[in-house]
């Protein structure tokens, strides 16, 4: 059966990466659905009900649309690649990638469980702390792409500390928009 589908691995290569892509789009604007959503807490009614129920809408459409039915996609397709090139895992940067996957993976349930949360009104992080949670789906995917194009141990070694320099420079630039924000709505 697998040498049937041998043909077809760039086929599941390139489903793969559409899919990543979905699927990051999709993390990156749920969070900052969530960030505007804490952030309607904060207004005066009738204003926030109404912003609560059009964010909790766009939540739910977001995620039953294009997060999980790519997240879910991308997995298939990357087990597909992976039992049509078994010694893919016997490559250390490949069981490196799976390792910042599985975080991915744990990271896009937490998000489910948000969303489920926001729903019922029973979220209690601050937009601030949102930012910065944001900011670690892109953590992972730079680590990702850095592992998977450079393969070689020393070099994704050096990209994993060039990935904590960049975490490092998020997170203030994160603190200073806080900053800045506090400034301008004085």
């Amino acid at each position: 059966m697998i040498e049937i589908l041998q043909p077809y691995y760039r086929y599941f290569l390139a489903v793969h990466i559409v899919f990543v892509i979905s699927w990051m789009a999709g993390l990156f604007y749920i969070l900052s659905l969530f960030i505007y959503h804490t952030e309607a807490n904060d207004k005066a009614e009738p204003e926030r009900g109404i912003l609560k129920l059009q964010f909790v809408k766009m939540e739910s459409t977001l995620w039953k649309i294009i997060c999980a039915p790519a997240m879910v996609i991308s997995v298939f397709a990357g087990v597909s690649m992976l039992t049509l090139n078994s010694a893919l895992l016997q490559a250390d940067w490949m069981l490196v990638k799976l390792g910042f996957v599985i975080g991915l993976l744990i990271y896009h349930f937490i998000c489910r469980n948000i969303v489920k949360q926001l729903r019922n009104d029973s979220f209690k992080l601050s937009s601030f702390q949102l930012r910065l949670w944001r900011e670690l789906a892109t953590i992972f995917m730079i680590a990702i792409v850095f592992v998977v194009i450079l393969k070689d141990a020393l070099n994704w070694i050096y990209g994993l500390v060039g990935i904590m320099g960049v975490a490092m420079a998020i997170m203030i630039a994160v603190k200073l928009y806080k900053n800045y924000r506090k400034k301008t709505n004085r």
